[in-house]
């Protein structure tokens, strides 16, 4: 059982706030230094770690321009797999930079691997976690390869059956993965609302017993902030200095005042799970003048019965509960008693 995480001195676990990966993917629009502007965006609103992702078009794929090769719908029709990569890329020779950007300032960096080759760079970056893709958690080599490692890992599940999840998971535990996260994921780009389907996390949370997270391509911030609701430890959400600036992502990423508003309203959910708790909260003090409870409401001698005349159910909630009421009509009073007096039942002879 994976009930709790550890990435670079963070733990994430039931008790602990929500886990914000700010994705940046190619956002940076080939401009190492808009790359280490977003690293600052992510910090200032406050994110706990910033995603990239490590290719290069020819670890992805072919330079073919056949049928097969080529995006026929969505935001990257008409682009070839190579092209689209080739844009879209973070040169691996920014890495060290971005990583470094992220020591400096206080937030963690860390990566998405789709090669081996690429394993072994970020090892040599000695990355803190690996982030598996949606699009390669079908890739058993790899996922052994990135096991193999003994980081923490986290893995989108977008397009997997529970068959293929069931496998990736057994994949990444036998070969030496023992600190896992799922995020409940759908890979379309954006994301529909009524796909999102997020009653999955409680479900993969049953049955991997292991923190579940959403990677979360919808418009806006509902999904996420309901997801925290369904239990989601970790929330990863794309982001952009600016969408007009265009990029290959820019369409559905969040800018820096929603990411801001993404961070806020995650942990504002989050402190509304609380605990299980039935007993009155401190907010609720000033509130009991609008309770019912018994009060006097005529002049009541010693010796004197309780009818209906001299005592009533009414406003404030400082006397005795309404449900004594039967019990109190026909008894006597034990002392005198004014109009206006809240109800005791030490007043009962």
């Amino acid at each position: 059982m994976f009930n709790k995480m550890n990435i670079d001195g963070i733990e994430i676990s039931e008790t602990t706030p929500p886990y914000i990966i700010a994705e940046m993917s190619g956002n940076h629009n080939g401009d190492l230094n808009r790359a280490l502007k977003l690293i600052e965006l992510a910090k200032e609103s406050g994110a706990s770690a910033v995603k990239l992702q490590t290719y290069t078009p020819d670890t992805m794929t072919i330079n073919h321009k056949s049928s097969d090769f080529m995006v026929k719908e969505g935001l990257w029709k008409g682009y070839s797999l190579y092209d689209l990569y080739e844009m879209a890329h973070t040169p691996w020779e920014w890495h060290k930079a971005l990583y470094d950007k992220g020591k400096q300032i206080g937030i963690t960096v860390f990566s998405t691997p789709f090669d081996n080759t690429s394993v072994d760079f970020l090892e040599s970056l000695n990355t803190p976690v690996y982030k598996i893709s949606s699009f390669e958690n079908c890739d058993i080599p790899l996922i052994r390869k990135i096991a193999s490692t003994k980081k923490p890992v986290i893995m989108s599940t977008g397009m997997s059956n529970l068959s293929e999840i069931e496998d990736s998971v057994y994949n990444l535990k036998k070969y030496g993965c023992n600190n896992l996260a799922l995020l409940h994921c759908v890979s379309g780009y954006p994301t529909q609302i009524d796909e999102s389907n997020l009653h999955t996390i409680i479900d993969l949370k049953n049955k991997f017993k292991t923190i579940i997270g959403l990677s979360d391509h919808t418009m806006g911030n509902i999904t996420s902030i309901v997801a925290i609701g369904l239990g989601a430890k970790i929330i990863e959400k794309h982001f952009t200095l600016n969408r007009a600036d265009g990029g290959p992502d820019s369409s559905f990423s969040l800018h820096k005042e929603e990411l801001k508003n993404l961070v806020n309203d995650c942990n504002q959910a989050f402190l509304s799970l609380g605990n299980i708790n039935y007993e009155k909260k401190p907010s609720e003090k000033n509130s009991f003048i609008f309770r019912r409870s018994v009060y006097v409401v005529k002049n009541v001698e010693e010796g004197e019965a309780f009818t209906k005349e001299n005592i009533r159910v009414i406003r404030p909630g400082f006397g005795s509960q309404p449900k004594t009421y039967d019990q109190i009509l026909g008894k006597k009073s034990n002392r005198k008693l004014h109009k206006g007096t809240p109800f005791s039942m030490e007043f009962l002879s």
